[in-house]
């Protein structure tokens, strides 16, 4: 079966997140809309992949994956360009697997739309579907910490 289409390539993601170089780790937009998003993942054997170590990159580093797709969601949904944000909190991660390999899919959700911040939830999954990491991130925006 032929995987579809990107509707933008890493270097059309990296114009539109903060997370550049080898360090943009989405590979393709698969598809988008108001509350979704689901991207392709840079493979963890990509011979520039910056969270490997050892030779295999951690599940942890499925967090970033599933932060890096919020982003672009926040990119693709705003009506006006957002200020990148900060990372205020961590739920529910769930990892199902102590490292990460072969093609991977990253979804991610807008749980709440606030102007102080957003929340997101992500889940990583191998190419049979089966999950690799889940969770929650809380997602502070500047205009949120002004007193």
């Amino acid at each position: 079966m032929t995987p579809p289409s990107p509707l933008l390539d890493r270097a059309g993601i990296a114009a539109l997140i903060p997370h550049q170089g080898p360090m943009c780790l989405l590979a393709a937009l698969l598809s988008w809309d108001r509350t979704r998003i689901a991207c392709r993942a840079v493979p963890p054997e990509a011979p520039d992949h910056p969270l490997r170590r050892a030779g295999r990159v951690s599940a942890l580093a499925g967090v970033e994956y599933g932060l890096q797709a919020a982003a672009l969601h926040g990119a693709l949904a705003s009506a006006a360009p957002l200020a990148p944000g900060f990372l205020a909190a961590l739920d529910d991660v769930v990892f199902h697997t102590p490292a990460l390999a072969g093609e991977i899919t990253v979804t991610a959700a807008r749980l709440l739309d606030d102007p102080r911040g957003l929340v997101y939830g992500f889940t990583l999954a191998a190419e049979n579907g089966a999950p690799l990491v889940s969770g929650r991130a809380v997602i502070v925006l500047p205009a949120g910490l002004a007193p």
